[in-house]
């Protein structure tokens, strides 16, 4: 079976990027934009960076802001209603993976209403049609939701968070500007920061790997080790390099799939809300020990990308010790905890019941049962 890659026709990456929307826009002949953003985006006025520059162009748009952190099925029910309403013919995603995927579910559900019901989209949905033109403009250097072909969803009825697999969903145009990133506080530089790094480190140790995403992966890890510490800092250049780090992870990612560290991030997630970059932070070295007897000489070079030094010199029990380290270290260094105080014992076997359904798992290098997956999480306790 040939190997897929899948891109957005455009990007546009760098300071004062967010000028390309109107141009797109005009270009593509759109008249109306539905602006899906969250609440607090809005509140501390990062949205209307890209709305007061679409006043300024004579665009019209409506805004749809009915986005919680892990968006639910009644969101993007209201975001399909709203859409209708606005009588849009597009939409400008702004804001971390929340905003990206409610409006994907949107669109793809606007495109393909027979999908009304958004658990039919769980998985790998048999849409026929494109979604409605997306423009994402991340505010988070983490999700890479921008390029990638994947949205998650949460049922709060089933306490559980569903991954749906389409490409259909990608937004034509990415708008990747570190200005719009610099607002971020420190705990959520760190924790989107995190995610950005698990997916590199799970989309290079997946099953689906291939050469070319192994590019991606490796810069990726290299670009995020550098940058991550700067950008919880708040500089420019750890802004500006966290903002093309998680890019480049989505582009391999995206392709290729992940393992069970997002299987077990998403299913803590949906039962206590914990941030998805906090939860994928907290498992990433769990899984890391988990599967590194299935990973070849792969730990050497992340732990290379890393940046630990002598890597050639060691024996694979070291360097894969050093990369597993590294992660660590970095983790703690820009604040993430190690242990997850609301975890019960008696959760356990809902956990990784939910973990090992989760669309994420069959891509982990090592297989992981129900058993594995309890033994996991029980090292978050």
């Amino acid at each position: 079976m040939a190997d897929r890659i899948m891109l957005n026709q455009t990007s546009y990456h760098g300071k004062g990027a967010i000028a390309e929307i109107a141009n797109e826009a005009k270009a593509w002949g759109f008249q109306k934009a539905l602006v899906c953003s969250d609440p607090d985006l809005i509140r501390f006025n990062v949205t209307s960076k890209v709305t007061d520059m679409l006043d300024r162009e004579g665009l019209a748009y409506e805004i749809y802001s009915d986005i919680k952190a892990n968006p639910t099925i009644e969101n993007v029910q209201k975001g399909v209603a709203a859409f209708q309403a606005a009588k849009a013919d597009y939409i400008i995603a702004v804001g971390g993976g929340s905003s990206m995927d409610t409006a994907k579910a949107i669109g793809i559900i606007i495109a393909n209403p027979e999908f009304a019901d958004v658990r039919s989209l769980e998985g790998v949905a048999p849409t026929k049609k494109p979604c409605v033109p997306i423009i994402a403009v991340p505010t988070t250097a983490g999700t890479a939701a921008e390029v990638t072909i994947n949205y998650v969803i949460t049922d709060v009825e089933r306490k559980r968070k569903f991954v749906c697999v389409d490409p259909h969903d990608m937004p034509i145009v990415a708008v990747v500007d570190p200005d719009m990133m610099s607002s971020m506080s420190k705990g959520l530089t760190a924790s989107t920061g995190m995610d950005a790094l698990t997916h590199a480190i799970e989309g290079y140790t997946t099953k689906a790997a291939w050469e070319m995403t192994d590019m991606f992966h490796l810069k990726a890890i290299e670009i995020i080790a550098k940058s991550l510490r700067g950008a919880v800092a708040n500089t420019p250049e750890g802004r500006e390099g966290m903002a093309l780090g998680q890019y480049i992870a989505g582009m391999g990612f995206s392709n290729v799939g992940l393992g069970i560290a997002h299987s077990m991030a998403h299913t803590l997630g949906a039962v206590y809300d914990t941030p998805h970059g906090v939860a994928c932070a907290m498992m990433l070295p769990i899984v890391m020990e988990y599967n590194q007897e299935c990973t070849g000489e792969k730990y050497r070079e992340i732990a290379r990308a890393m940046g630990v030094k002598g890597v050639d010199e060691m024996p694979m029990e070291a360097y894969r010790k050093a990369a597993i380290d590294a992660v660590k270290q970095l983790s703690a260094d820009v604040g993430i905890p190690a242990k997850l105080e609301a975890l019960k014992e008696e959760d356990l076997d809902f956990l990784a019941e939910s973990a090992f359904n989760d669309a994420c798992a069959p891509g982990n290098p090592k297989e992981a049962s129900i058993e594995d997956l309890k033994a996991l999480f029980r090292k978050l306790m």
